[in-house]
């Protein structure tokens, strides 16, 4: 790769200072909504957000390619979220960027539309030590070239916050600290060489504590955004994270794209292994999405986002209700759902979105496609929508479902 140098063109991206951006961002028009460059509307977003599908570790050998790329072909699936998902483990980084370079044509010559999303989650391990930093990195925010490799410790809240926070050397990066933006813009640009179009930003939340303002991610987020208007696939990341909060604005301009969130499932201890969605739950997104002016150039008193069925692990109390908290009965939400009958998953789904959609126009029900389980009851650890077959012979058989959801909307 050759050290990139328009700096000009990183501040106007983010900025939105052009005339020609605010044109740019007219509603879509024509027999296809899943048609942008360098811009995207928000009626072609929420056609993607539409068809949205969790697929984690898609690109980095999670389950079966090829019946994951029919699967997702077949259903009609146009955002792929999460397809490239690396917690951590970064001594094995490059090997599976250099996986992923060779299986996304793969998934793009299904369907050429189709948006595949990777992730720079809150977390650094001390493996981070073992991945050289190339030069265009330096070139690009203004460092001295160095024959070095990244370094965790730099990384890191000078204070100690949130050090060891996943585990012993798994910690959150702090944003305001030169490393950190190193390390982001590093992964931003090896994604988007990849054929990812799309970086969930993950708990951005937890790792700007220093950075209140905004301005240490809008500056890194700027120079990402800038390499993908003149090398991704067409012109443009779409950028999410995770937003408690409501949403990251700075004088008036939404960092993100879209945003996301968890679905928080309220369980219904009365009926067993029952979940249901109620407005006002613990800290769901529903009716908070904030608004303003979007990279694309198009205002919203509330920018559109995906819920999800997430996972973080499982409680003391397995199964059981009144755990507390976001649990549902003991477990999180992808392990919950993957513990209900087949027939009772699809009308979940079905409920969940129609939900969503009458609850808040603004919210999109993002579909579990392939996700990690934590269960320790029956030991099972991964959720596959693939119906079930030699090559995914623990697949749940989902697929009709969410095709009958999606052609029904």
């Amino acid at each position: 790769m050759t050290p990139w140098k328009g700096l000009a063109l990183a501040l106007t991206a983010w900025f939105g200072a052009s005339s020609a951006l605010a044109a740019a961002a007219a509603p879509a028009s024509g027999p296809s909504l899943c048609r942008f460059d360098k811009t995207i509307s928000r009626p072609v977003l929420e056609n993607y957000l539409s068809r949205a599908i969790t697929m984690e570790g898609l690109l980095n050998g999670r389950g079966d390619l090829k019946d994951n790329t029919r699967m997702l072909k077949s259903i009609g699936a146009k955002f792929i979220g999460r397809s490239l998902c690396l917690w951590g483990g970064e001594a094995n980084l490059l090997r599976n960027l250099e996986r992923a370079r060779q299986q996304a044509p793969q998934v793009h010559e299904a369907d050429p539309d189709m948006i595949l999303q990777a992730c720079i989650f809150e977390i650094v391990t001390t493996q981070v030590d073992q991945v050289p930093v190339p030069d265009w990195a330096f070139d690009v925010l203004g460092g001295f070239k160095q024959d070095r490799n990244f370094r965790y410790a730099d990384m890191l809240y000078p204070d100690g916050r949130f050090k060891d926070h996943w585990g012993a050397g798994q910690s959150v990066p702090d944003v305001s600290r030169p490393e950190t933006r190193l390390w982001f813009y590093f992964l931003g640009v090896s994604f988007l060489d990849a054929g990812c179009e799309a970086i969930h930003l993950g708990q951005t939340e937890l790792m700007n504590r220093n950075d209140r303002d905004l301005h240490h991610y809008g500056h890194v987020l700027a120079f990402i955004r800038a390499y993908a208007a003149e090398h991704a696939r067409r012109h443009m990341v779409l950028l999410d994270s995770h937003v408690p909060s409501g949403g990251l604005v700075q004088a008036g301009q939404l960092l993100m794209d879209f945003h996301s969130f968890p679905l928080r499932i309220k369980e219904v201890p009365d009926k067993p292994q029952e979940g249901v969605l109620e407005l006002g739950f613990s800290d769901g997104l529903y009716n908070r999405s904030k608004g303003g002016r979007t990279f694309s150039g198009w205002d919203c008193d509330h920018l559109p986002y995906l819920v999800e069925i997430d996972n973080w692990g499982v409680s003391k109390r397995p199964g059981q209700a009144g755990t507390g908290g976001i649990w549902i009965w003991g477990y999180d939400e992808i392990t919950w759902f993957a513990h209900q009958s087949k027939e009772h998953r699809a009308n979940w789904l079905r409920y969940a979105r129609d939900w969503v959609r009458q609850t808040d126009p603004n919210g999109f029900l993002q579909m579990p496609g392939s996700r990690t389980l934590v269960s320790p009851l029956d030991g099972m650890r991964w959720y596959y929508a693939n119906n079930p077959s030699a090559a995914v012979p623990d697949g749940f058989g989902d697929e009709e479902a969410i095709r009958s959801i999606w052609g029904s909307r």
